[in-house]
């Protein structure tokens, strides 16, 4: 593979590293008190899950967020700060980029109406595949140095 200033393998970190600063902005830009005390991310994930087209949404939601929406704040909110730091530092890069692509898979369907969170989604989706089946953990990383993943 012939490639510009860096190599595959580079490139694909560096992909993998954009993808984790992308996860750690979705985190940071989280109103970490309404998530946790206010509950206003699982509220308004209920308003939209409340009139998703698909049944099986509704009652998925219902089923497994609705009766625990603290804890499913707490685990959106420190989900994708795990997956910004998994991606940037490359440790435990397989986990972290199936976990992001099952993540941006729940969020795209729930989000099914709303255009700008599917092409997010969408691309945060297709850059995890492509980071997962380049095996972008194989330079700059944390699982690099320790041998992990080979």
């Amino acid at each position: 593979m012939d490639t510009i200033w860096l190599d595959g393998a580079e490139w694909l970190a560096v992909l993998r590293v954009g993808l984790g600063l992308w996860w750690l902005e979705s985190w940071r830009h989280k109103d970490k008190k309404g998530w946790f005390e206010r509950g206003t991310g699982i509220a308004w994930a209920a308003d939209v899950a409340a009139r998703h087209r698909w049944s099986a949404v509704r009652s998925g939601f219902d089923a497994v967020v609705a009766p625990r929406p603290r804890t499913m704040a707490y685990v959106v909110v420190y989900a994708e700060l795990a997956l910004g730091l998994g991606l940037v530092a490359g440790f435990l890069t397989p986990v972290a980029l199936a976990g992001g692509l099952v993540l941006n898979a729940l969020y795209f369907t729930l989000m099914i109406h709303d255009w700008a969170e599917q092409g997010q989604n969408a691309m945060m989706a297709l850059v995890s595949a492509v980071a997962l089946f380049g095996m972008a953990w194989q330079t700059w990383s944390v699982d690099s140095a320790l041998g992990l993943f080979r």
